[in-house]
């Protein structure tokens, strides 16, 4: 496999990751929520995810993306995590996908 197949299998794997982790406030995975802006992930398998949350002011500020770090890091061949923690631009509904949306009652 090449090494960009191997970048591919990995961010594949990591997005899976994201989809089993949920908002506490909101019953939808990160990842369809749209809490994930970015991921990037190098050559030697170091992973850095660009993130927001709903709100600044969100409860769970100080601990989702820590659960982040240790379900990601927790994958076979990543050898490191960063969390980018933004708020520009700011979450709203439309960063949503489809499914979010069809899960919330939204569609």
């Amino acid at each position: 496999m090449s090494q960009n197949e191997n970048i591919l299998s990995l961010e594949v794997e990591i997005v899976n990751t994201l989809k089993n982790i949920f908002d506490p406030e909101i019953p939808v995975n990160i990842y369809d929520l749209g809490l994930i802006y970015d991921i990037e992930t190098d050559e030697q398998q170091h992973v850095k995810i660009t993130m927001t949350l709903t709100a600044p002011n969100c409860p769970v500020a100080d601990v989702l993306p820590n659960e982040i770090k240790e379900k990601v890091e927790s994958i076979p061949g990543v050898t490191g995590v960063e969390i980018n923690l933004v708020f520009d631009p700011p979450w709203d509904q439309s960063m949503m996908s489809e499914e979010a949306l069809f899960e919330l009652g939204m569609l």
